[in-house]
């Protein structure tokens, strides 16, 4: 079966060193610097390195951000427990390269062992990029159609898929020759993944908050030939993986 997993930063809480610089908005950091920053801040408190940047999260509205998120990671989930040999991830932590570590609200992978292109970090993070990264997003628009999706296509996420709630749109992009190239959806409105075979997204059904349709759809997908036959290759890749 593929693996559903929320990603988090795995550390027991700790008294705050009073010599420590907090993280803010705006700070300019290494990765290291970042990191050895973010494992004093408490808990709850989330933020990204994006291009060398630090955002730290605001916080989430319901209709904006709060209950969009379930959808989309219900609909990956759903594929990954019917695709063997990959996994999703909510909010996890993704060490992109030196300048960027991020925690996308939603990424589906192959797993590492199944030859996919990111691995797993002996402290429990994802090193490199996930196949597919999805965000939802209404007032953080500016930096994940920019700053951030930059620097996914730079490390080689093959797939971006960006709710943009605000403006009730579905933004999937391609990666080809280094470059990001907007997919486009059929006339009914559904794009289907190139990179994972019967991971069809029924658009209409997702803006109007119908979820038994997203999902409807998805399993015409996951009964496709062309899903079957990627659960094959997975499984092959798989064997040649645990042969070496």
């Amino acid at each position: 079966m593929g693996r559903s997993a929320t990603l988090t930063r795995p550390r027991e809480p700790k008294p705050r060193p009073s010599s420590l610089v907090v993280l803010e908005n705006g700070d300019r950091l290494t990765r290291a610097e970042f990191e050895r920053r973010y494992e004093a801040m408490p808990d709850e408190f989330q933020a990204e390195l994006i291009e060398g940047v630090v955002h730290v999260s605001s916080p989430v509205r319901v209709n904006m951000h709060g209950n969009r998120t379930p959808r989309v990671n219900t609909w990956l989930s759903i594929y990954s427990d019917s695709t063997p040999g990959t996994e999703v991830g909510q909010n996890g932590t993704v060490r992109l390269d030196l300048d960027n570590e991020v925690q996308p609200d939603a990424f589906l992978r192959i797993l590492p062992e199944f030859g996919g292109q990111s691995r797993t970090s002996e402290d429990d993070y994802v090193d490199g990029a996930p196949e597919l990264v999805a965000e939802v997003t209404a007032s953080t628009v500016s930096i994940d159609l920019h700053d951030k999706m930059n620097a996914y296509r730079r490390n080689g996420v093959r797939e971006y898929v960006v709710w943009r709630v605000r403006d009730e749109e579905v933004d999937w992009f391609v990666w080809r020759e280094g470059c990001y190239e907007r997919l486009s959806p059929d006339p009914a409105g559904i794009y289907r993944s190139e990179v994972f075979p019967g991971l069809w997204l029924d658009v209409p059904a997702l803006l109007r908050g119908d979820l038994a349709g997203v999902l409807a759809l998805l399993q015409q997908g996951i009964a496709s030939p062309e899903h079957g036959a990627f659960v094959a290759q997975l499984e092959q890749r798989g064997q040649e993986c645990a042969g070496e």
